[in-house]
């Protein structure tokens, strides 16, 4: 999951993470009409990106973005003490890609991810389905995990058309 995307970011502390979240929001809800239209050719939901990985490991993160202008489904897993990004055909729902992590932002990222799903017992797959359910006619299209204050959360980005908002939901 690289950037540009309109992933939702892992947040550092609680009184930047409303600043970093704020301004996330407004870059996805910037990028919302592109990726609204991408979406028409996807068949796969995010949940069902998130069941189709977890037989690589635990997911701790999973997003349609736009890759070079081209749709992208990608989920980080878990497995032991080692990170994975897959990349999901959003036709088939079959992993097509699978890439160690092993430097960077993104094992940051995935580190504090993976300490996020520590807490709970929880699966993003079950906090998609239900933000979905709530939030009648959006579609999820990001899901991160992510430690807010002492508790693990799941941060979940929905559109509708290209009306986008942020959900966030405790793991």
């Amino acid at each position: 999951m690289r950037s540009p995307s309109i992933a939702l970011a892992i947040l550092m502390s609680f009184s930047t993470a409303h600043a970093d979240e704020k301004a996330e929001s407004s870059e996805a809800a910037k990028h919302a009409p592109a990726l609204a239209a991408a979406l028409n050719e996807a068949v796969v939901t995010l949940a069902a990106a998130l069941t189709a990985s977890e037989s690589r490991g635990t997911p701790i993160s999973a997003k349609f973005e736009l890759e070079d202008g081209v749709l992208q489904l990608s989920v980080y897993t878990m497995k032991g003490a080692k990170f994975f990004e897959l990349v999901v055909d959003h036709k088939t729902g079959k992993v097509t890609k699978t890439k160690p992590i092993t430097g960077g932002d993104d094992l940051a990222a995935a580190n504090k991810q993976s300490q996020a799903m520590a807490k709970t017992k929880r699966s993003l797959r079950d906090v998609v389905t239900k933000v979905e359910q709530a939030n009648a006619g959006y579609q999820a299209v990001s899901v991160t995990a992510e430690i807010e204050g002492n508790a693990a959360r799941a941060d979940v980005g929905l559109l509708k058309g290209s009306d986008w908002k942020q959900v966030e939901d405790k793991l």
